[in-house]
């Protein structure tokens, strides 16, 4: 056996490597660094026994303590659903207005709401109901079908124009494609609604086809009817556009839009919840 390379300045023994005249020391671990290595080794050994660790082609080794993340998960939800239940009762036992006026219930309320019109009601009308083109706003405190607690707990319940049968349902007549109103008379009531809003002056011809035409669904003093969803046309809020142009195109084609049921994705304790959060917004009346 040849005799060991001892670097004669560190006096350790080297690996026998060398590069331009420099040695490797073969230099011992540090005890307490080999200690923690073998007892990581050893941890990881553990781990794989008792825990699910290595994939199969159709699987997993399960580990002997039958753990799973899945199954803690659900164990966690039912405590949490379990916690819910005496507030979930309360919600369902309970009428809206006697709801809103406890204080821990309409806190509860108003946070449960807040998360559910994030996640079902934000994609249309808008983050914290501001709205958006042909969708309505709901920080205004004006309602197409009224804003009581219990007119806009039907409306989310069964929503407008929807496939449910008792949706809010009501449709404006195209008086332009059905050539019910001929283009000078839709020009000139058009005039007149514009008038009504304080945006023009009142055009006689036009308020004598909107008396003629109108009035049944948005009133005599065109404040609108809730019961049939027809507009407020005095208060300058939009839906479709507020230009004559834009309510010439929605006397001669209505757009209609619609709102889907959402008592068919939710509970009644959502939806009550939803509401009064909704019903917050503008106000409420």
């Amino acid at each position: 056996m040849a005799d060991k390379d001892v670097d004669s300045i560190t006096g350790t023994e080297t690996t026998g490597h060398e590069w331009d005249g420099i040695k490797e020391l073969n230099t011992p671990l540090p005890k307490w660094w080999l200690y923690t290595f073998y007892a990581t080794i050893i941890w990881g050994l553990g781990y794989y026994i008792l825990y699910p660790a290595w994939p199969w082609l159709s699987g997993y080794t399960l580990g002997v303590l039958g753990y799973s993340s899945r199954a803690q998960f659900v164990e966690t939800m039912a405590a949490v659903d379990e916690g819910r239940v005496g507030w979930i009762n309360k919600f369902e036992q309970l009428e809206l207005t006697e709801i809103a006026e406890d204080p821990e219930l309409l806190q509860y309320a108003m946070a449960g709401g807040r998360s559910i019109f994030a996640e079902n009601c934000a994609p249309c009308h808008g983050s914290n109901g501001a709205g958006a083109p042909a969708y309505p706003v709901l920080v205004d405190d004006d309602w197409l079908w009224g804003g009581t607690l219990e007119d806009i707990h039907t409306t989310v319940m069964y929503g407008v124009r929807g496939d449910h049968d008792e949706a809010r349902y009501s449709e404006m007549p195209a008086f332009g494609v059905d050539e019910l109103l001929e283009p000078d008379q839709i020009s000139a009531v058009a005039d007149y609604v514009l008038s009504l809003s304080g945006s023009g002056t009142v055009n006689e011809d036009g308020k004598v086809i909107f008396e003629e035409q109108c009035i049944a669904c948005h009133g005599e003093d065109a404040k609108g009817v809730t019961d049939l969803g027809g507009p407020n046309l005095t208060d300058q809020i939009w839906l479709y556009g507020g230009t004559k142009e834009d309510i010439v195109a929605q006397i001669t084609t209505p757009r209609h839009g619609v709102m889907p049921p959402m008592g068919a994705r939710l509970d009644d304790a959502e939806v009550k919840q939803v509401t009064i959060y909704v019903h917050s917004l503008g106000g409420g009346q």
